[in-house]
């Protein structure tokens, strides 16, 4: 089945600590069925110094659920992702425009 949300879609948080929030996808796990989001669902790391680089504690983005996840549409609201075929290719579109992603 074809990936309704993709690296570099800009999405809204349906659900958990950071509902609401929104952010642009920066990987996609389509096994586990997550995705890392920019500024969302953010866990503190503890590094050790090295001779490179400075230790300390360190913020980084945790995968989240692909089903807490909604695509905005160009409204700026959640919508959901359709596919269709335009000019012999399969392409999404939000649900809520219908206009193509």
């Amino acid at each position: 089945m074809a990936a309704k949300l993709r690296k570099g879609d800009t999405v809204v948080v349906l659900a958990g600590k950071d509902k609401g929030k929104q952010g642009e996808i920066q990987s996609v796990d389509p096994k586990a069925n997550k995705a890392v989001v920019e500024g969302v669902n953010v866990a503190i790391r503890h590094t050790r110094q090295t001779q490179t680089s400075q230790g300390g504690r360190q913020p980084k983005a945790m995968p989240i659920d692909l089903s807490n996840l909604a695509l905005m549409d160009k409204n700026g609201k959640a919508t959901r992702v359709g596919f269709r075929e335009e000019d012999g290719k399969k392409v999404r579109f939000a649900k809520t425009t219908g206009e193509a992603i």
